[in-house]
Order: structure tokens, then C-alpha cells, then sequence
């Protein structure tokens, strides 16, 4: 497995490259955005672990940069950022992990291993459209459209929505939409599926008289087909 570490923390680095090859892993370590956004363009990276505070180019920065350039690497951000908005930030901007600093390395291996596991399945699906009545999601093009609406979507709302649709008129609990999305334990006081339904619904359903997302009460939320 290849990993890019993008670190300018010389502790934190020596402390995980050490770790990681001890594992036999293949790493490169960068330490700073310029440098790491040439790396991700000139090779393909089986995860990339990414420090936030950089000094030139910012990880949301390098996030932003990897998303519109349609590279689906796993990333999991090792950060000292703990406020709960940071970490939202850093999720709907493309990370597929959060990590706060200090970390013991069995906490960072545990989280390669998820995102790992996660990352054996593919990100598109063998059909190219998913659809549920009027609401029509395009893969490849990443292109989502209720009606003859052209619905803009954040990545994770993308996923969340990819997801729901795949489970069509299946209930999905929150456990497992975070497992799915954010790679986080679920926690009864994380509410950040919650609030991304409800950035869903305002997208999706707001204009239609068929409301497709529904919640299921105590058990979760689904993407349920009209009768």
C-alpha cells in the first residue's frame, strides 16, 4: 500500500513514518501543500494522510484541489484542529476521515484499515444512472438532476445521496451512513448525518410535490419510490 503523508511537523512525521514502514507499508512524506498537490497529480495514491495547517497551500486547500480534479484517494486528516466545525469543514470539503491530534498509532492504523476496507469498493456502481421517480444521478458525470433541475451537491452530499439510492426504499440507520461516509464510530450525539439530510432535503425535495427522503422514525432515513 502507498501512503503520502503531507506533514510539516517533523515529530509528528518521524513518529508515523516510523510506525507505518514498521508495518510494511510504502510511504512518502511531503511538507508542504505545493509539493504535495505536484505529488498527487504525478502519482496514484492508495491514501493520503493529511495535516491541515500547512505552510503554503492549506490541506482544505489541498482537499478542494483533489475533488474538482476527480481524484477519489481516501483521505484521513491527522490535525490538531478539534473543534467539531473543523472537523465538518474538513469532511464536506472531500475528507473520508478525521483524526485529532495527539493520536496513540494504533487509533491512526485502526483508521487506515476502515478507510481501507472502505476503499475496496468502488466508488461508481455498475449502472451509470441511479434513479428514484424524477431524481436521476449520472456517476460518471457526476451529475444529479430532479426533473430538468440540475441539483448542485458538496461531495458528501453527493455520497450520502449515492448511498440512499443504492439502498433505494431500504432503510439506512444513521450507524451505518457515517460508517459508509465519514468512517467515524457512531456516537448518539453526532448529529452530522441529521444535518446532511436536511441539506439533502432543501436540495432534492424542496421544490417537488413528491418528497422522496424520508425518515423513519428510531430507525434511520431512506430514499422511498412514490406509489
Amino acid at each position: 500500500m502507498n501512503i503520502l503523508i503531507v506533514e510539516d511537523n517533523s515529530r509528528i512525521s518521524e513518529f508515523v513514518v516510523k510506525g507505518l514502514e514498521e508495518n510494511h507499508f510504502s510511504v512518502i512524506l511531503v511538507e508542504n501543500g505545493t509539493d504535495a498537490r505536484r505529488m498527487i497529480t504525478e502519482k496514484e495514491w492508495d491514501l493520503i494522510l493529511l495535516d491541515i495547517m500547512l505552510p503554503d497551500i492549506d490541506g482544505i486547500g489541498l482537499l478542494q484541489f483533489m475533488r474538482y480534479k476527480k481524484v477519489h484517494t481516501p483521505v484521513l486528516v491527522m490535525s490538531a484542529l478539534s473543534d467539531p466545525e473543523d472537523k465538518i469543514k474538513a469532511l464536506d470539503y472531500g475528507a473520508d476521515g478525521y483524526l485529532t491530534k495527539p493520536f496513540l498509532f494504533r487509533e491512526l492504523l485502526a483508521h487506515i484499515n476502515a478507510l481501507t476496507r472502505r476503499a475496496r469498493i468502488s466508488y461508481t456502481t455498475p449502472s451509470e444512472v441511479l434513479a428514484c421517480d424524477n431524481l436521476t444521478m449520472e456517476i460518471e458525470k457526476h451529475l444529479v438532476k430532479r426533473g430538468e433541475r440540475e441539483l448542485t451537491l458538496t461531495l458528501q452530499e453527493f455520497k450520502l445521496l449515492k448511498i440512499l439510492l443504492e439502498n433505494k426504499d431500504k432503510v439506512m440507520s444513521c450507524a451505518q451512513l457515517l460508517n459508509d461516509i465519514w468512517g467515524v464510530n457512531y456516537d448518539p450525539n453526532t448529529n452530522i448525518v441529521d444535518v446532511y439530510i436536511s441539506y439533502l432535503r432543501n436540495k432534492v425535495d424542496t421544490e417537488e410535490d413528491n418528497k422522496l427522503i424520508k425518515t423513519v422514525k428510531g430507525r434511520g432515513y431512506m430514499i422511498h419510490s412514490p406509489e
